[in-house]
């Protein structure tokens, strides 16, 4: 039986009930009304008649309307007669009000008269009590039935009630424990009901699809377990340490050099809040915090390690999931990169005694003192003295950034005039400036604050950034450089205005031996780089801004 019969059904009996109820109650009542009209209609009518009669036949001797009005009443109850033998009484009061009329003084006729009303009167009261009698046992008769009916149909009601809305919430809560088991991917759970109709439909189309979806889990368990087990087995075999954690941060897995690192076994940690762990692990704490630096000192395999720190998000359909912590043992490139730069600077220390012996070869020849040189030879001991130079420069810069590189950065640090700084650069540059006819102009301000800086290192900055300037600027240009006071700094600027530097290449200026692309002039790439950590260690910062064909200002400030 559909859903729908059985509501309807279920409605039609209780209107069914309603209706029943109603109308027995309609024809218990009316029936009441009946009994009390008659009493109300027939019998009080003829004793209103009869006392009317009465208090008229007082007033005959005296009032002469009074035989009108007896005349009117009798005529009225003679039209009202229900009771046996109240005919004969009406017919024996005409006869003695007739006789009355012939003869009024005549006293036999009054109590005729009364003894006639009296009988009427009697007829009439026995017939109230009569039909009263009636009308109660009627009364009770309906009370008696309708308390029946109300019984009987209060209990199909009761029953009704109780046991109709199982119909629905039964196959309804049914329903909701499977959704439910499914959800929680319980593909096994079934729900069984005998019922023929649409939720009986709903429960088989249920069953079929846990079947499904248990067929379908069952097939790609035993592949998930194997894939699994293969990724645990590649994770563990890495060489990197690595934490996954879940999106609540509860921690997933943790690899064998993961674990080792920490001094943590995986069984022990596994589900637990990583910022618990944490609290009584030093590293986790430093590996979970985002300002942490990426690069960490840990000591392992027996000696000191370096690790490099990587927090990857995983996402899935643009919702993160979880996240990999990733510590790449990058020892082996510190070892590789200190034994570079060892090797570097003892190269740089060592020619830098037979470069200056050349250089100072290549001056002596060219003393007068010496001997004349022809045309030719000038110009060789000139390119050699060029050379030279530029080695002496190449080895220094290189020197400095092995110093950087290694951390071993000696600044002596003292309270000094910026413009004795800009002094002297001038004056370093001064050379390079006339020879390509460059103007190089001190535009600062005349009375400056001291500032707290490496004299030596900050005035190789400035003269790194004035041959820079010197080196792009067009012949019979001119170079600006100023220091003026900012807040608690002063701020150094060098100004040309050659054919400036492309957007995309500025940020890329200040990394090692990194050269714009198409430049015309030959350098190694270190000077900016060299600048930006000499002045950084003096708590300083450098930038520069520049304009394709407006030309090119480079910024550095220190504190007061």
């Amino acid at each position: 039986m559909k859903l729908r019969t059985k509501l309807t059904i279920g409605l039609c009996f209780l209107f069914l009930v309603i209706i029943t109820f109603g109308l027995f109650s309609i024809l218990s009542i009316n029936r009441l009304s009946n009994d009390s009209r008659s009493v109300l209609k027939n019998n009080l009518e003829s004793l209103v008649y009869s006392n009317n009669m009465l208090k008229a036949l007082e007033d005959i001797p005296s009032k002469k309307d009074a035989i009108n009005a007896f005349e009117a009443n009798l005529k009225k109850q003679e039209g009202n007669i229900t009771e046996t033998g109240e005919a004969e009484a009406t017919q024996e009061l005409r006869k003695d009000f007739t006789e009355l009329l012939s003869n009024p003084p005549d006293s036999n006729n009054y109590s005729q008269i009364r003894q006639s009303l009296q009988v009427v009167n009697d007829l009439n009261q026995q017939a109230i009590v009569r039909k009263n009698d009636v009308a109660k046992k009627t009364a009770d008769t309906a009370m008696f039935w309708l308390t029946v009916v109300f019984v009987v149909l209060g209990l199909f009601t009761f029953t009704f009630v109780i046991n109709f809305p199982a119909v629905i919430s039964t196959p309804i809560r049914a329903l909701n424990e499977g959704i439910s088991a499914i959800a929680g991917k319980n593909y096994r759970k079934r729900i069984y009901l005998s019922q023929k109709d649409e939720f009986g439909e709903l429960a088989n189309a249920f069953n079929i699809m846990a079947e499904r979806l248990d067929e379908y889990d069952s097939s790609n368990l035993a592949q998930v377990r194997f894939e699994k087990s293969r990724i645990e087995t590649v994770i563990n075999q890495m060489k990197d340490g690595i934490i996954g954690l879940d999106v609540k941060k509860n921690i997933l897995f943790l690899n064998t050099v993961a674990g080792n690192l920490l001094g943590l076994k995986e069984a022990d940690i596994l589900g637990k809040y990583v910022a618990d762990v944490a609290v009584k692990n030093d590293l986790m704490r430093s590996l979970i915090q985002p300002e942490a630096k990426k690069e960490l000192n840990i000591f392992a395999d027996g000696k000191e390690s370096y690790f490099n720190r990587e927090i990857l998000s995983v996402t899935n359909n643009g919702e993160t999931i979880g996240e990999v912590i990733i510590l790449r043992n990058i020892t082996l490139f510190h070892e590789l990169n200190e034994a570079k730069t060892n090797f570097i600077a003892t190269v740089s220390h060592e020619l830098k005694t037979p470069i200056s012996s050349i250089k100072m070869s290549a001056q002596l020849l060219n003393d007068a003192r010496v001997g004349d040189l022809n045309k030719e030879q000038a110009d060789l001991v000139k390119s050699i003295a060029d050379d030279s130079e530029r080695l002496l420069k190449i080895t220094s810069e290189i020197l400095n950034i092995s110093q950087v590189e290694t951390g071993q950065i000696q600044l002596t640090v003292t309270m000094i005039d910026p413009n004795e700084i800009i002094t002297s650069a001038m004056q370093t540059v001064a050379a390079k400036a006339k020879e390509k006819k460059i103007a190089v102009n001190n535009l600062s301000d005349k009375s400056l604050p001291l500032i707290k800086a490496d004299a030596d290192k900050t005035t190789w900055v400035l003269n790194n950034l004035l041959t820079n300037a010197i080196k792009y600027s067009f012949s019979n240009g001119t170079v600006d450089v100023s220091a003026k006071v900012e807040t608690d700094h002063i701020l150094f600027s060098v100004s040309d205005k050659g054919r400036g530097i492309a957007e995309e290449y500025i940020p890329r200026l200040f990394e090692r031996y990194y050269q714009v692309p198409g430049s015309t002039e030959k350098g190694t790439g270190l000077g900016l780089a060299i600048s930006k950590d000499f002045i950084e260690a003096q708590k300083g910062s450098i930038w520069l801004k520049s304009e394709i064909g407006k030309g090119t200002t480079c910024y550095f400030q220190l504190p007061l």
